[in-house]
């Protein structure tokens, strides 16, 4: 894939930067762009890899509708990077391929749920600017998840605006990761927000 970063990639150094490339190169088969390019502030890569982990160990709320959540708000923004990782980790973590496959046209795909629909409608609600999320949404959600679930997605959907906008606005593209993938990711039907 090309890449059109705006900053250098920097070598991972030190105790903390060998890690990063371990766990990159074991879990997603090559070391994250993310990481090499912010490497310029190892404080940064530290607290948003130590942030993103334990947003990762939380279970309040199913793994496979965070997914989507963040798929979702990748596809809105514009952050192909993260949008090729979350489709990647759909696939390797056992999630509904076809289903993550989807996500960037969601309105318009035929496979996702009543409850996958308002999901996937919350987290672009929160994303756009200013954000339309509306009592009803959040009623919807917290009626068929539960209050702690609500809670975990919207923090999920927070933390995914907080990289996909970091990366973007940094132009940090995919890596091909999805490539491993057995269905192509769709296009996105939407424009990306402004």
């Amino acid at each position: 894939m090309t890449t059109t970063a705006r900053l250098p990639k920097k070598e991972l150094t030190g105790f903390y930067g060998v890690l990063v490339k371990r766990f990159g190169a074991k879990m997603l088969g090559a070391v994250p762009e993310p990481a090499e390019v912010m490497w310029h502030s190892p404080a940064v890569v530290k607290g948003v890899n130590s942030f993103g982990g334990k947003v990762r160990k939380w279970n309040d709320c199913d793994e496979q509708l965070k997914t989507f959540a963040h798929m979702a708000v990748a596809s809105l923004v514009g952050c192909s990077w993260c949008l090729d990782l979350n489709y990647f980790l759909s696939h390797t973590e056992g999630l509904d391929e076809r289903k993550a496959s989807q996500v960037p046209r969601w309105r318009e795909s035929d496979v996702f749920s009543p409850l996958e629909r308002d999901v996937l409608g919350y987290a672009e609600a929160m994303t756009v600017t200013p954000p339309t999320v509306t009592d009803e949404m959040v009623d919807g959600l917290t009626a068929a998840l539960g209050a702690a679930a609500v809670v975990e997605l919207t923090a999920v959907i927070g933390f995914a605006n907080a990289t996909t906008r970091g990366n973007n606005a940094l132009g940090i593209e995919s890596q091909g990761f999805s490539a491993a993938c057995e269905l192509a990711l769709a296009k996105p039907t939407r424009d990306v927000v402004a």
